[in-house]
């Protein structure tokens, strides 16, 4: 009989509790983009790697290697070269929103070799109007990167390089905001390529290609004195690809590379409430509210770089699965015929929940003496409007010392 009195009063307790169970609903409309500050940076800034997918971290040494893998440099046939390319950006709307980029690279000797570079982000022209009587102000908020790098050759077919990055963030505006001092920070990249020997196959003579780099790794930064703090775009890239040597005059290069932002992904929030009327959904004014917006699934954003970094990894609300969608990847061919001239194809994929890009690029380049002319353009296969579609992007690079060294 004490037995049952005491089952009794623990089923009652139990149903006393349930109907007063605390309960954590998820908002629906959590985004699971990872976003970044500076995020141009990410943008490819020459044609060549446009043209093939925005990749470049396993292609073969150009004036742009900087960019996506500046170890490449000591692989360079040309003693030193000057890379100058424009991107215009939204060019449907308006045609003074551009990312150009300005490069020089020099090989020391046949260990070794430095580059030094400048990226310029311009969002056009912008007027201020104070008010009906003032006079306006034009502004033309601005964001920049100027890094250097030093490229080291451990072994004939592999080299390493470290890059250097100041990053500048001119987005406020004089009379708008209080303080227009731009958002400042700094950055390392480390990259490493590999490029074997030439071999002979059956039909054609073959090379293999290998290549990463992480890059933009450095402190979080606030735009504004009582902003937040924002990740720097940190990414991770890896490529490889083959060289198809048919002859002296006609070349098929082969590359494939994916990327990954080492950036910690939001998590999803939702709302903590006492269940009072026992159906599991938040009901204002018949439920207690117990706090808003926090962490129903996933991982604080609210860590060092560092440690985002490594966070990163494991971090999706969605495990695994999610993790991989948080990859991205693009295939891409060159073909080469006497060194004169290039056709390029290559195309971009990124999940439809983490930003949905996905394009298709054609590019072509022409060699005249010592300058090369490199031009891309890009057909936009997603649903969301890409900022780049049907533009036309071009390059020059200017080669200094021509021959003075052989790689192939």
């Amino acid at each position: 009989m004490k037995n049952k009195i005491l089952l009794l009063l623990a089923f009652a307790f139990a149903i006393k509790v349930g109907a007063q169970t605390t309960i954590i609903e998820p908002n629906s409309n959590d985004s699971r983009v990872i976003t970044t500050g500076i995020p141009f940076v990410l943008i490819a800034p020459d044609a060549r790697a446009a043209a093939m997918g925005d990749m470049g971290v396993a292609t073969s040494a150009d004036a742009f290697s900087q960019q996506w893998n500046s170890s490449k440099y000591v692989f360079s046939e040309t003693k030193s070269g000057i890379g100058v390319s424009y991107t215009p950006y939204l060019s449907k709307l308006v045609n003074d929103i551009f990312l150009g980029n300005i490069t020089y690279f020099n090989r020391i000797d046949e260990r070794s070799a430095f580059a030094a570079s400048l990226k310029y982000f311009s969002l056009g022209d912008i007027e201020f109007v104070p008010d009906e009587f003032a006079t306006p102000l034009i502004q033309r908020p601005n964001e920049l990167t100027i890094d250097a790098s030093y490229a080291l050759r451990l072994s004939d077919q592999y080299a390493m390089s470290v890059a250097m990055r100041y990053l500048r963030s001119d987005l406020r505006l004089d009379g708008v905001d209080g303080d227009a001092t731009p958002a400042s920070t700094f950055g390392v990249d480390i990259s490493g390529y590999y490029q074997s020997e030439e071999e002979a196959y059956a039909d054609f003579n073959g090379r293999w290609r290998a290549g990463f780099a992480v890059q933009n790794i450095g402190p979080k930064f606030k735009y504004d004195e009582g902003g937040q703090e924002n990740f720097q775009p940190t990414n991770l890239r890896l490529g490889a690809g083959f060289d198809f040597i048919f002859d002296d005059y006609n070349k098929i290069s082969v590359t494939a590379e994916v990327a990954k932002l080492l950036v910690p992904t939001p998590p999803i929030l939702g709302t903590e409430f006492e269940d009072l009327n026992g159906n599991g959904t938040y009901e204002p004014g018949e439920d207690n509210l117990v706090a808003e917006n926090i962490i129903y699934k996933g991982q604080s954003q609210d860590v060092s770089f560092l440690s985002g970094i490594f966070q990163s990894f494991g971090d999706a609300p969605g495990g695994f699965s999610e993790e991989l969608k948080e990859f991205t990847w693009a295939l891409g061919a060159e073909y080469v015929y006497e060194d004169s001239f290039a056709f390029r194809a290559g195309y971009f994929n990124e999940a439809e929940e983490k930003g949905a890009r996905k394009f298709l690029a054609l590019g072509a380049g022409f060699k005249a003496n010592v300058v090369n002319i490199d031009l891309s353009y890009l057909f936009s296969a997603s649903k969301v409007q890409s900022p780049l579609e049907n533009t036309l992007r071009f390059s020059l690079t200017f080669n200094i010392g021509e021959g003075e060294y052989q790689e192939y």
